[in-house]
């Protein structure tokens, strides 16, 4: 079993919460209010400006050039693609790219944010990485349960976000940061060592669940 599906398996209750919250399911069949979603989306483009930096800490904490180029091509990903999307849905509301930038942090934005960037700066790539997972990985299995449920369809509000989780290029960057994932593990990881890892990934899963909760709360 790969590490990714002994930490799911084992952190199953939240791993649960997280991935079928009710922000997602209610995004899934456009039932979501719109102060939710838009309350969610402009704090997610201020978490993955510190998402970005944590990717480039793996280029610090990498011990290889092929480790660094995957965590360079995490950085740009983010930079060129989801904060891009970010402005682009934020723009149908009118809101510019300084408008949602200086936006006030929510607590829970804070806290999931700092907590990644805690967990690279005291550990290893393995720790930093499993601080990242939860969201790299759960954001590509959401996007396809939702397609696979039908979602996304012409008269859901939210079919732009659904329709770039769900797309081909977010789900093969989510498979290369699983394969990534587990190739550092199998040279790193121990079983003294996993109890830290788990906890890392349970953590990390509880504050994903704590992101969609402040934004759930935002419109109800």
């Amino acid at each position: 079993m790969s590490l990714f599906d002994r930490l799911k398996a084992d952190a199953r209750p939240q791993w649960a919460d997280y991935t079928r919250h009710a922000f997602v399911r209610q995004l899934g069949d456009g039932s979501l209010p719109l102060e939710s979603f838009r309350h969610y989306l402009v704090q997610d483009y201020l978490f993955l400006i510190q998402f970005a930096r944590a990717y480039a800490l793996a280029v610090y904490k990498s011990q290889t050039t092929q480790d660094m180029r995957r965590s360079l091509e995490g950085v740009k990903a983010i930079l060129d693609v989801e904060l891009e999307l970010h402005i682009e849905i934020c723009g149908t509301w009118g809101m510019s790219r300084a408008e949602i930038e200086n936006a006030h942090e929510d607590t829970p934005t804070m806290a999931y944010t700092r907590f990644v960037l805690d967990a690279g700066m005291s550990g290893d790539l393995l720790d930093l990485q499993t601080a990242l997972a939860p969201c790299v990985l759960g954001y590509a299995e959401i996007g396809s349960w939702l397609q696979a449920e039908g979602a996304g369809g012409p008269d859901n509000p939210y079919r732009r976000w659904i329709a770039e989780y769900s797309g081909d290029a977010y789900q093969q960057l989510a498979r290369d940061f699983e394969s990534w994932f587990n190739e550092t593990a199998d040279q790193s990881l121990t079983e003294h060592r996993y109890p830290r890892v788990f906890s890392l990934f349970e953590k990390a899963c509880r504050l994903e669940s704590d992101f969609w909760q402040m934004g759930f709360r935002a419109g109800n």
